[in-house]
């Protein structure tokens, strides 16, 4: 196996292990639905098919035993309980420790024999042939004997059935022995070309009709020897219109005829298809009749037969064209081209200045032309890494599910904004931050049913998961119904730690801050998920390195929100630039709500601006950066906002908008709090990107503590 076709069969076995593990979770809340059992029945189909070409044999072979128990459960003759949807994610998580293998590319080891073990145990107890890979009919038990009309057999043999001593025409002469064969198709869509041909392989598969009086069971042993080696779908007679349709729908997606599919499904032969296609090319009339109608006239294929080929031609058409607008792109690739567009963008500014020095209008429109380009190829290929936030919410429907099994808690999880986009690289280093926080809010937050009911509440917990844009950032918000945070509690902790003095009168916010503390837990009794004080510190310093924040917000015995706000991409992005004395400075555009000139309004005191007539705190860059007393004849302001709150930036001048390619601070700027990173300016030079959160908590705060050292 090549790395490409490596790469793409795990990319899509995750997918569908996704999607089956939440087909599931819904089957679970929502009963027996006959569409979500399909969906996961199609998953591990697939599965199965795409590790088939590549001979991947442990999972072929689980993955058959896994379908013949939902093709049991589709029929009714399994029970969808709790437990049995609990085997059924065991048997996704296995199959994920199997797809992990085949990146590790260790695909022929089993990397758990004694859970496989359990689970085909467990499996073939729900379905008792599924040693074998006969499948019957939906609905229908290998006791019912046929009614009028005859069987439809599909027979698929393994490629190495011969080698294996399975004379596929010594089977067919055995069912003659039942019955009558009323046609027999073989099937040649499965034969390679001529110099692909393997003498040792098998390639054969029969469409056939038997009319015979024997009951199901009698004729499901006709195969018992040659289970391992034949692949049968027997169609009762007494459901033949109901079991083709679901045989069409069952197809995989790839463009054939409607005459294709009704012979593949074997609502039809070959035989009989020719005869329908003769019949329509002799027509007189113009245009000639549809070939549906032609079948329906003669009585070969019923009339919604024909509308379910039509309904999986045309979904097919629409597939092909999706997939047609679709291309799959390494992220190695698409990382390497967002550094070359930040180079390009940093060139594009660099050619600005010198164009802008030498003022030829010509070349000023044409570089204005450029940059406008530049600019649209910029976004353009940041557009291409946002994903959305959904690929990480997906995950936590089993997380919500197992952890309230295991404390057993009854919790609901609602899902909202999952197609709310951001990076891709932030994305994949965010799921571990939010399965802290999810897990603690099932663990410390949520009651148990008792203690809720106890209380005046619903018996169900509620934990919600939501995502928006706000001011150019991403806001997510995990937020429960809990009990609260309890600050005496958090309070004691931290003085019995020594963290805090015993006298120390802290704010809401600082409290909660102590939630953040490496080591620091108040959980009574260790457990697998809590009281060792690993967790809410590793969120943070998580959410720092994304250039984010955290904060809290809880009502004792109503619950908690924590939300957490992220800049929506690292790579580009629009800035504005400000100088004080020589040193450029470039503050994020989202941020920036106007600039004013500062004048008496300002009260230097308080660091207070009236900003038409409202109060307005502000800081000096000036202070903040140790840089000589301003000389000059006048300061500007620069008000920016971060969530609701407003500040303003004391600057000596303001320069004018940029397009600002983020590189990351070395070590030395570790503990910097002022700056959160740094870009190339169009003349060389390095300008420092401010920390606009820190800033407005820092202006904020002066305010604060002037007001209580004043009171």
């Amino acid at each position: 196996m090549d790395n490409t076709a490596r790469a793409t069969l795990i990319f899509e076995a995750r997918e569908l292990l996704a999607d089956m593990e939440n087909a599931l979770l819904e089957l679970e809340t929502q009963g027996g639905s006959s569409e979500l059992i399909n969906a996961a029945f199609r998953a591990a189909h697939t599965i199965k098919g795409s590790a088939g070409l590549f001979e991947l044999e442990l999972i072929t072979s689980f993955t058959q035993i896994l379908e013949n128990v939902l093709e049991r459960c589709r029929s009714g003759q399994l029970k969808v309980d709790p437990d049995f949807v609990s085997l059924l994610l065991q048997c996704c998580d296995y199959l994920a420790a199997l797809v992990d293998a085949i990146e590790r590319q260790t695909e022929h080891d089993d990397p758990n024999p004694e859970l496989r073990a359990q689970l085909l145990e467990r499996l073939g107890i729900l379905a008792p042939q599924s040693r074998g890979l006969t499948t019957l009919a939906r609905g229908k038990s290998p006791e019912s004997t046929a009614a009028a009309g005859h069987w439809h057999l599909s027979l698929r043999f393994d490629p190495q059935a011969m080698q294996k001593g399975l004379d596929p025409l010594a089977l067919v002469e055995h069912l003659r022995e039942l019955g009558t064969i009323i046609y027999l198709q073989t099937r040649t869509d499965l034969i390679p070309p001529a110099d692909q041909l393997d003498p040792e392989r098998c390639y054969l598969a029969f469409e056939l009709g038997l009319s015979t009086s024997v009951a199901g069971a009698t004729l499901e042993r006709a195969f018992e020897l040659s289970r391992d080696y034949c692949e049968v779908r027997m169609l009762p007679p007494q459901s033949r219109v109901a079991d083709y349709i679901q045989v069409i729908q069952g197809m995989p997606d790839s463009r054939r005829r409607v005459g294709e599919l009704l012979v593949a499904s074997g609502a039809l032969t070959q035989e009989q298809l020719q005869d329908a296609l003769d019949s329509q090319a002799a027509a007189s009339r113009e245009p000639p009749p549809r070939l549906g109608e032609v079948l329906v006239r003669e009585q070969l294929v019923a009339a919604p037969v024909i509308a379910a080929a039509l309904k999986k031609q045309q979904s097919c058409d629409e597939r092909r064209v999706v997939d047609q607008r679709l291309v799959k792109v390494d992220a190695q690739k698409l990382d390497q081209l967002i550094d070359l567009v930040g180079e390009l963008v940093i060139a594009s500014e660099g050619a600005r200045v010198t164009v802008g020095r030498a003022r030829v209008p010509e070349m000023m429109e044409a570089m204005s032309r450029l940059g406008q380009i530049v600019e649209y190829v910029r976004d353009r290929a940041l557009d291409m890494r946002m994903v959305p936030i959904g690929e990480v919410f997906q995950r936590f429907p089993r997380v919500v599910r197992d952890v309230a099994k295991e404390l057993g808690k009854d919790i609901q999880l609602q899902i909202s904004g999952a197609e709310t986009e951001l990076d891709k690289s932030m994305v994949d280093k965010l799921a571990d931050p939010l399965l802290h926080i999810v897990r603690n809010a099932i663990d410390h937050g949520i009651e148990p049913v008792s203690e809720r009911v106890a209380a005046g509440k619903r018996a169900q917990g509620r934990l919600r998961l939501h995502a928006f844009h706000e001011s150019a950032c991403i806001v997510i918000e995990i937020a429960d119904d809990g009990r609260g945070l309890r600050r005496e509690k958090i309070l004691a902790k931290a003085i019995e730690r020594g963290l805090v003095a015993a006298d120390a009168e802290l704010t809401d916010a600082q409290v909660h801050e102590l939630l953040f503390m490496p080591g620091f837990s108040t959980a009574e009794v260790v457990t697998n998920l809590s009281g060792r004080g690993v967790g809410m510190d590793v969120v943070k310093r998580s959410v720092e390195e994304l250039r984010g924040e955290i904060e809290i917000a809880t009502r004792p015995g109503q619950g908690t929100r924590l939300r957490i706000r992220l800049p929506l991409t690292l790579a580009i992005i629009d800035g504005f630039q400000v100088a004080v004395e020589d040193t450029v400075y470039v503050i994020p555009l989202e941020s920036v709500v106007e600039c004013v000139a500062m004048s008496g309004a300002s009260d230097d005191s308080h660091n207070l601006f009236s900003l038409r007539g409202e109060p307005l705190p502000y800081i000096r860059l000036r202070e903040i950066f140790d840089a000589a007393p301003f000389d000059g004849a006048r300061e500007s302001l620069v008000v920016v906002s971060h969530g609701e709150q407003r500040v303003g930036l004391v600057v000596d001048r303001l320069i004018g908008d940029t397009q600002a390619v983020i590189k990351p601070l070395g070590s030395i700027f570790r503990g910097t709090r002022a700056v959160s990173s740094s870009t190339i300016l169009g003349d060389g030079s390095v300008a420092l990107i401010l920390d606009v959160p820190t800033l407005v908590g820092r202006a904020a705060g002066a305010v604060s503590a002037g007001a209580s050292a004043r009171a």
